[in-house]
């Protein structure tokens, strides 16, 4: 895969009492990204979240963190996507992933939801189209499914943070490539971190 990336969704709940929580990791790497490239991501009601213009390397990107509820997160990414004409498979959705330990960071070309709300709600509102790239940035896993709700709602121990946090700056520096569809490069860099 070579498409370059043109929409960057970064995955949380709305509400100062989910920042920093487990399950807005997502929403986080967007917002250091955003930052990183002096953008300004403000509140853009059409398309049901904060949204920015960036420019990488001459790559005019969408940012956006959709501020509809995780498992509405398609309500956002259909109407930004619809509006600029931008194919499915240009999106990046940055999001917090259990299957991973915390400071691990993964991309990931298409595929299922994997039980993951906010991307089950994509899929469905693109059409079942799940050829989107995701960044899956690691929590880790409670142990017990039933576990899971109370677990990603919550702010993590510090130390465990720190290393989202690591796992966030190493995915903002293979950025660039993904941004211009270095697809096979990036990944090399990033999955060689942890």
């Amino acid at each position: 895969m070579n498409t370059p990336v043109q929409l960057i969704v970064g995955l949380g709940n709305p509400g100062p009492q989910y920042q920093n929580t487990r399950h807005n990791a997502g929403e986080d790497f967007v917002s250091e990204l955003c930052q990183q490239h002096n953008g300004n991501l403000a509140n853009t009601p059409k398309f049901f979240g904060h949204s920015a213009r960036i420019s990488v390397n001459g790559h005019d990107v969408r940012l956006l963190i959709p501020t509809t509820y995780m498992n509405r997160s398609g309500q956002a990414v259909s109407a930004i996507s619809q509006f600029y004409k931008i194919p499915t498979e240009a999106i990046l959705v940055a999001h917090d992933e259990l299957d991973l330990a915390p400071g691990v960071a993964r991309l990931k070309i298409g595929g299922g939801h994997g039980g993951h709300n906010g991307l089950r709600d994509i899929i469905s509102a693109q059409g079942n189209n799940k050829n989107f790239a995701r960044l899956r940035l690691g929590i880790g896993h409670p142990g017990n499914a039933k576990q899971v709700a109370d677990f990603v709602l919550k702010k993590a121990p510090k130390a465990e943070f720190e290393l989202t946090e690591a796992s966030i700056k190493n995915a903002l520096a293979v950025t660039d490539d993904i941004i211009s569809g270095q697809w096979n490069r990036a990944m090399k860099n990033l999955h060689t971190q942890a």
